[in-house]
């Protein structure tokens, strides 16, 4: 009965998370809305780029101290903050927007406000996901990861259903929905245990596998813990609480609110802030006398979803095994690999992304130049609604793609990497011959795509090469890499726009070039995914000739 009501505890969390996430990709909207702000203070595309990657810079160079201050403070305090820092970033837009006034470092202040916020309340859901169903890692990250994809396509449509044509409204709407989604999700984001049973085994029988073994708590820790022990999760300040056969056979909602109030306590407690993560076992360097004696961790038989059998569970025994952070991280060749993979790939999608709107007006004035303000605004939306909806079904599809390579194929994740380079070096062929701007949603769509499948698995790679336990924080250093990439390419996308610009005497800015208005940019783009790919497919390589390593001293150690 517990379990029962654990499994709907955490399916609760996990639409929590969902929800949250919802209100983190708003920077992906900034298309929707760029282009207005840009004519309305007159600012030039380079300007209106900055503005953009300031948010961006939010959202992905603070990922480590946020990915620290989440692995050590749990995941709710994040989404409380994120939630404030995203009204106070977007309510200044609005309000320079009514005025016609308003500088660039300030814009760029407050959109970077937006990209932090979002980082840290999208951290804190994808966290609480990972840890809730250690066994189902790819598809319950997944959700959240997809509706960080499809919150553009959300707020786009919202904003275009309650207040067509109108941008002051539309960015109040972002100042309301990006706050009060985090805010909502708050209350019922929760990290629940794993209730499992822990049976003894004769030392007679069968010899269990190293990821199988539990240490036996000697008598003295026992005596101290009661009826828990308690031991500190890698990266994480406080101890977590793991249950015990006594607290798991317990029934009922009695149990749950047992649990709930811990949990609770905790979270008000000075030296024990976080939410339970019991469901995450730690490996010891330093194995006590008694370490012959060893207890079988076996799930319940249960036809939950969230409950299988640890032997079966793919992906769960070598991201709880391992633990790779700090310099350990950076002296990684594979973290360089996919730091090198993630800057090229997030590159590219970002360049798109925060220009699809410039894309547009410089192709429909080109092929048609009696198309009036309202129609561009439209197409805007269009085309960003696309690239989220796209987004949102790369993200989905890679999550539970990746679980299924994984635990049928016996195949890496990173696969779904190189399926993400060949989307996007695709969509770059469109972009380099489209001059039609009616099958310009090839463009948007392929870009979405393969943005999509590179961000729904990505997580899911970090926490089986690096562990789970330190998830945040590596995936904080991972998402530094676009700062980097993301800012090469759109200011260079920025220098070749502002290049064909025209200025009327009124002082309205316009490119009447189409094509040609953003060409070299794509050519640049081209380039890097060819050399993606090429990586991708070298990390690929090297992996599985380490796994190959790894297994023959495996078989040696045994012999």
């Amino acid at each position: 009965m517990l379990d029962r009501q654990l499994h709907r505890a955490r399916v609760v969390s996990s639409v929590a998370a969902t929800m949250i996430s919802l209100a983190c990709g708003t920077n992906y909207v900034y298309s929707a809305w760029a282009p207005q702000f840009a004519d309305r203070l007159h600012l030039t595309a380079t300007q209106s780029n900055f503005i953009g990657l300031a948010g961006n810079l939010g959202m992905y160079s603070m990922g480590v101290p946020i990915g620290l201050f989440v692995d050590n403070r749990g995941p709710r305090p994040a989404v409380i903050v994120g939630s404030i820092l995203l009204g106070l970033g977007y309510y200044p837009f609005q309000a320079s927007f009514d005025n016609a006034l308003g500088s660039v470092p300030l814009m760029c202040f407050f959109s970077y406000l937006t990209g932090l916020g979002g980082c840290m309340a999208f951290a804190a859901s994808v966290k609480t996901s990972a840890l809730n169903w250690p066994h189902h890692r790819g598809t319950a990250t997944a959700f959240p990861l997809a509706a960080f994809g499809l919150s553009a396509f959300f707020f786009s449509q919202m904003g275009d259903l309650l207040f067509p044509g109108n941008t002051s409204a539309f960015l109040m709407l972002l100042a309301v929905g990006t706050f009060g989604l985090p805010f909502i999700g708050f209350f019922f984001l929760r990290v629940w245990p794993h209730s499992q049973a822990y049976q003894s085994v004769p030392n007679g029988a069968a010899r269990l596998s190293d990821s199988q073994q539990l240490r036996r708590t000697s008598s003295e820790e026992a005596k101290r813990a009661g009826r828990g022990f308690t031991e500190p999760e890698p990266g994480r300040s406080s101890p977590t609480t793991y249950t015990t056969p006594e607290a798991s056979t317990q029934t009922g909602s009695e149990g749950l609110d047992r649990i709930a109030e811990s949990s609770s306590s905790r979270g008000a407690s000075p030296s024990n802030r976080t939410d339970i993560e019991a469901a995450l076992p730690s490996t010891h360097d330093d194995e006590p006398d008694d370490a012959d004696e060893t207890s079988s961790l076996v799930s319940k038989s249960s036809s939950l979803p969230g409950d299988v059998l640890v032997q079966n569970s793919v992906d769960m025994a070598r991201s709880h095994l391992i633990d790779i952070r700090g310099w350990r991280l950076l002296r990684n060749i594979d973290f360089w690999q996919l730091f090198l993979i993630m800057g090229i790939l997030a590159g590219i999608g970002l360049m798109t992304i925060n220009n699809i709107g410039h894309d547009v007006q410089a192709l429909w004035k080109y092929y048609d130049d009696s198309v009036d303000e309202a129609f561009l605004v439209h197409r805007q939306q269009l085309h960003v609604s696309i690239l989220s909806v796209c987004s949102f079904a790369g993200r989905l599809l890679s999550g539970v793609g990746s679980d299924f390579l994984v635990k049928v194929l016996q195949a890496s994740r990173v696969w779904c990497l190189v399926i993400a380079s060949f989307i996007f070096f695709i969509a770059q062929v469109c972009a380099l011959n489209i001059t039609n701007p009616h099958f310009l949603g090839l463009v948007s769509g392929l870009s979405g795509l393969g943005y999509g499948f590179l961000f729904g698995v990505f997580p899911s790679i970090v926490a089986e090469t690096f562990g789970i336990h330190c998830l945040s924080q590596n995936w904080g250093f991972m998402t530094m890499s676009p700062v980097i990439s993301g800012n090469i390419f759109n200011l260079f996308y920025g220098k070749v726009f502002d290049s064909h610009i025209v200025v009327t005497p009124e002082g309205d800015r316009s490119c009447p070039d189409g094509l040609e208005c953003y060409k070299d940019a794509y050519y640049v783009t081209l380039g890097a995914c060819g050399l993606g790919l090429i990586v991708t497919l070298s990390t690929i390589r090297h992996q599985y000739l380490a796994r190959l390593r790894e297994e023959a001293n495996q078989g040696t150690a045994h012999d």
